[in-house]
C-alpha cells in the first residue's frame, strides 16, 4: 500500500542534509560546524575533525582544535588547507588555532551564489521525490490496487508536503544569505 509518510520523511531528510551544508559555509564568524564536510583519512578510514579532537570557539573569529593524538596534527592541518574553506590553520603543539578572516564583498557574493546553488539542487532533490510518490501511486492505480479518488486525494498530500519543503528551502536560502551580506 501507498504510504506518504515515507515520502514525507525522504524530503524531510533531504532538507536535513541542506541545512548541514549551509551550517558548513563560512560566514564570517566562528562556527564550529564549518568543520563538518571535512574528513580526514585516518586509523583507516575517513573522520570528522570532532572524532579527532575537540572543536571549540573561543571568539567569534577563532575555531580552536585541540587534537587528542599529536600523530593526527599535521593530516588535520593539510586537510584543512586543501578544503575550500579557504582557512590557514596555526599549529600550537595539539592545538590548531583557525583565524577566520574578514569575508571580502566578492566573497560574499560568490557565497550567495554557492547558498542558491545548494538550494536549487534541494529543491530538485524533494520534486524528484514528489515524482517518485506519484509514479509508484500511478502503478498502484494501472494495477487496480486504488482508486483515481485516493490517487487524486495522495498526490494532493504529496503536492502539499512538497510545497511545505520548497518553502521552507526558499527561506532558508533567504536567511543564510541575509547572514552572509550583514556585516
Amino acid at each position: 500500500m501507498f504510504e506518504e509518510t515515507k515520502y514525507n520523511n525522504k524530503m524531510h531528510k533531504t532538507h536535513e542534509v541542506f541545512q548541514q551544508e549551509l551550517a558548513s559555509l563560512r560566514t564570517g564568524r566562528a562556527n564550529a560546524s564549518m568543520l563538518d564536510i571535512i574528513r580526514i583519512d585516518v586509523y583507516g578510514q575517513k573522520m570528522p575533525i570532532n572524532q579527532l579532537g575537540s572543536i571549540t570557539t573561543p571568539e567569534p573569529r577563532t575555531i580552536n582544535i585541540q587534537v587528542w593524538d599529536v600523530g593526527n596534527v599535521s593530516l588535520i592541518d593539510s586537510a584543512i588547507k586543501k578544503s575550500e574553506l579557504g582557512l590557514n590553520p596555526q599549529i600550537d603543539g595539539q592545538l590548531i588555532r583557525l583565524p577566520i578572516p574578514d569575508l571580502s564583498e566578492e566573497r560574499r557574493i560568490e557565497i550567495k551564489k554557492i547558498i542558491k546553488t545548494m538550494g536549487e539542487k534541494c529543491k530538485i532533490s524533494i520534486r524528484n521525490i514528489r515524482r517518485e510518490a506519484n509514479d509508484e501511486l500511478k502503478a498502484l492505480l494501472k494495477n487496480k490496487e486504488i482508486s483515481e479518488d485516493e490517487v487524486k486525494k495522495k498526490e494532493k498530500i504529496i503536492q502539499d508536503y512538497t510545497d511545505e519543503q520548497i518553502k521552507a528551502i526558499d527561506l532558508r536560502v533567504s536567511n543564510k544569505e541575509d547572514e552572509i551580506m550583514t556585516i
